[in-house]
């Protein structure tokens, strides 16, 4: 009889293994076919929808491990180019909650953005971040990921502080086992660290002990926004390139075959414990 037995409870394990394999997979293709959703709705601004070919919006959050369900954190999105797929696609299961500069342009936009259609924004929480101080972008421990794109350069230059208080009020704002995404301009290791702050480019090494500081973990990193093109040393450094071309008509046919700038892809994790 023991043959039999051990027969049966064998091909119970064989069969049951791609069962359990499809439904491991199910919730990161139900996630992947919101954000692509999101990325290819007809409302977002034709300008913004551009520039996918350089920032490609579907393959980040994929990255990242964006849900519809989740509670999202997007750092100073400014005139809304990640909020046009963020706050459409958490409205109805999750929440979308744009912490925008405490005054001033960009919070202007944000709030004339979100004004200007309900119907994708009228859910969306808005708070107010400012690194020199500390800042509660959202409840403490209630978030389940913070996404900054392209501003951590911004918080270096206005000092080690600053930076420092950045990631420290990410740090609190979110779960246990919650996610950290920087995107951000990628200095070479071997350049003079000066150039961080007047480039608009970062080290890696950088953000990386700016995170770990504060008490996360570097959990991944992705290549997807690299761009090999891109030198790190332009006349008015990253706003030399698309889209600021800070150089008018100088070289513009040069820098815009450059396309926009290298950037690494950057995921942490807070730990559970």
């Amino acid at each position: 009889m023991r043959q039999p037995i051990f027969l049966v409870c064998l091909l119970a394990a064989v069969t049951s293994a791609p069962v359990a394999a499809a439904a491991r997979d199910e919730p990161v293709a139900a996630a992947k076919a919101a954000i692509d959703a999101a990325v290819a709705d007809p409302r977002r601004t034709p300008a913004n929808r551009q520039r996918d070919r350089y920032r490609h919006p579907a393959e980040t959050l994929a990255f990242f491990g964006v849900k519809p369900e989740m509670t999202v954190i997007e750092i100073w999105p400014g005139g809304g180019w990640y909020a046009e797929i963020l706050a459409p696609m958490l409205r109805s299961r999750g929440r979308y909650i744009a912490a925008a500069q405490a005054s001033g342009r960009g919070r202007q936009a944000t709030e004339a953005l979100f004004a200007s259609d309900p119907a994708r924004f009228d859910k969306a929480v808005l708070t107010a971040f400012d690194p020199k101080v500390a800042s509660q972008i959202a409840p403490p421990g209630s978030a389940d990921m913070v996404l900054t794109f392209r501003n951590v350069h911004n918080f270096l230059m206005a000092g080690d502080a600053a930076a420092a208080q950045a990631f420290t009020d990410f740090h609190k704002a979110l779960k246990p086992g919650g996610t950290l995404g920087v995107v951000d301009h990628r200095l070479p290791e071997n350049r003079a660290a000066e150039a961080e702050r007047e480039s608009g480019y970062l080290k890696r090494s950088t953000i990386i002990r700016l995170a770990t500081a504060a008490g996360f973990r570097l959990a991944g990193e992705s290549q997807v926004n690299a761009n090999p093109k891109d030198s790190a040393d332009w006349p008015k450094g990253v706003w030399t390139l698309p889209p600021v071309l800070s150089q008018g008509e100088q070289d513009r046919a040069k820098y815009l075959a450059i396309g926009e700038s290298d950037r690494m892809t950057l995921k942490f994790v807070k730990p559970a414990a």
